[in-house]
């Protein structure tokens, strides 16, 4: 296996890289779709864990994050991207084999086992993460970007939907009839995905990798070198904001549905496929308009309607009515698809627009590492935060009482998840404010890229007044904000507040 780099790609070492690349990115998806999300609950689930293992399952791929630093070193050490990249690939997915094993040989195994092994495959795959994003940051050239990973990850989530479906089958499947195997069947799943990652780290290793050397400067000057660019600590204060909020929430979704709602599990692999399906659709035109105009406006429009999907989330189950929960739920994923779409593609692209060539890898890894952190905490905070309200509940009702009728009307009813969803959107919304601060390279002014999205979304999806006002509701919240702030400081005046984001 020769890993060495080249020092120059020609137009068809590119062309060959690219669509390697694709191929990689599918085995990883299928690695993920037999292991991950709701199959890694429900798993861990059966195996016992509580609200606090659920947390630390969910803080395990963001804490590992802190280890990318060893990334760094290696890259600094070698000069050799793809080598780092490829071996750790190799040695992150032998854990979930060893995982699959456990469970079918011993399937009263302590779930505390099940976090040890899953330690190892996202330190590897931490480990693994900055040399790829940096070497694809040289390979793929600059234009394309958005476009290019925008039809990656429409390919890889096709796939995953595809995949979703028939595991999701089949589980329903072994739950109604063969109860006493699901246990089995998951470790099934995981065995078979530690033997489709090992595929793709050999795809993976023939893709090709141009020359770069980094600067034999020590790994502390290495780490503070991106702290000291003002522009990107900006990106660094608003992308851990970000995350930490989301993270004190989204990992519960999941639980919620099954232990809350008393959801089967191909009931939640289907919202979540409702989910993909609307971000593949979405994606190209994500893909499009962060090329042509600004990763910073995508964010801007995606994260307001992504916080109203969080808090949506608390007026699910108020009722016993099963077909409204159930409407509910597909109304927010449907359009939590949309906004994280172009959240994370935006995210992605930025982190890679706003480092510099030379240090891509330095200031990427310093981007992981500090935002998974705050990524980490946010899920032990919420599992710290359930058990404290699992005794505790809000509920505001409204009474019509006639001569004739009397009618009770539930509110709202917030109780041990519910609360992690508030905060979390509360939380969410405030990290915005940050977003105002980053100054990204071929920005344009945000109303002409308003009005710009408007008149595409109107022609192609025929949606203008819905993104209309979900492009805007955001500055709508802080024009409020800061109008009743002006209020109190100074009752005596009625100023116009400035512009929002």
């Amino acid at each position: 296996m020769d890993l060495r780099p080249k020092e120059i790609l020609t137009q068809n070492d590119i062309t060959k890289g690219l669509r390697i690349v694709i191929w990689d990115g599918l085995t990883a998806e299928a690695m993920t779709a037999f292991t991950g999300g709701a199959f890694l609950i429900a798993m861990a689930l059966l195996l016992g864990a509580n609200n606090i293992e659920i947390g630390i399952l969910a803080a395990l791929p963001m804490f590992t994050n802190i280890f990318q630093l060893i990334s760094i070193w290696l890259v600094s050490k070698y000069h050799n991207r793809r080598a780092v990249a490829v071996y750790c690939a190799f040695l992150a997915r032998i854990p979930l084999f060893l995982i699959g094993c456990m469970v079918w040989w011993s399937p009263d195994s302590p779930v505390q086992l099940l976090l040890f092994f899953l330690f190892f495959h996202y330190l590897f795959g931490s480990i693994a993460g900055p040399s790829w994003n940096s070497w694809m940051k040289d390979m793929v050239p600059e234009a394309m970007l958005g476009k290019y990973f925008s039809r990656r990850s429409k390919y890889t989530q096709i796939l995953n939907v595809v995949l979703s479906i028939i595991l999701a089958l089949i589980l329903d499947y072994v739950q109604k009839n063969q109860q006493q195997y699901e246990l089995k069947t998951y470790s099934i799943f995981f065995i078979l995905a530690g033997i489709i990652g090992i595929i793709g780290g050999i795809i993976l290793s023939n893709a090709p990798e141009p020359q770069s050397y980094l600067t034999n400067a020590d790994i502390l000057s290495l780490f503070k070198r991106p702290l000291k660019n003002i522009n990107f600590r900006h990106l660094l204060v608003f992308n851990s904001a970000w995350v930490f909020a989301l993270n004190i929430a989204t990992p519960f979704f999941t639980v919620f549905m099954m232990k809350g709602l008393g959801l089967p599990i191909s009931y939640i692999i289907i919202l979540s496929i409702i989910s993909q399906l609307f971000s593949i659709l979405t994606l190209n035109m994500w893909g499009t308009f962060s090329d042509r105009y600004s990763n910073k406006s995508i964010i801007a429009i995606n994260a307001p309607l992504y916080i109203l999907c969080i808090i949506a989330w608390c007026f699910v189950g108020i009722y016993s009515h099963h077909f409204a929960n159930i409407g509910l739920l597909v109304i927010i994923h449907a359009f939590s698809g949309i906004s994280t779409a172009g959240i994370n593609l935006s995210l992605t692209n930025i982190g890679l627009k706003l480092a510099p060539k030379k240090d891509a890898i330095v200031y990427l890894s310093v981007k992981n590492i500090i935002t998974a952190v705050f990524s980490s905490l946010g899920p032990l905070m919420g599992g710290l935060l359930a058990d404290f309200f699992a005794q505790r509940s809000l509920s505001i009702s409204a009474q019509w009482t006639s001569p004739t009728a009397s009618k009770l009307v539930r509110i709202v009813a917030l109780h041990e998840w519910n609360f992690l969803f508030l905060i979390g959107a509360l939380l969410a919304l405030l990290s915005l404010n940050f977003l105002g601060r980053i100054n990204e390279v071929g920005e344009v002014q945000k109303n002409a890229v308003r009005r710009i999205m408007r008149t595409s979304i109107k022609n192609n999806l025929r949606d203008y007044f819905l993104i209309g006002d979900i492009i805007s509701i955001h500055e709508q919240l802080s024009a409020i904000v800061r109008t009743q702030r002006k209020h109190f400081s100074d009752p005596g005046k009625d100023d116009l507040p400035k512009e929002g984001l």
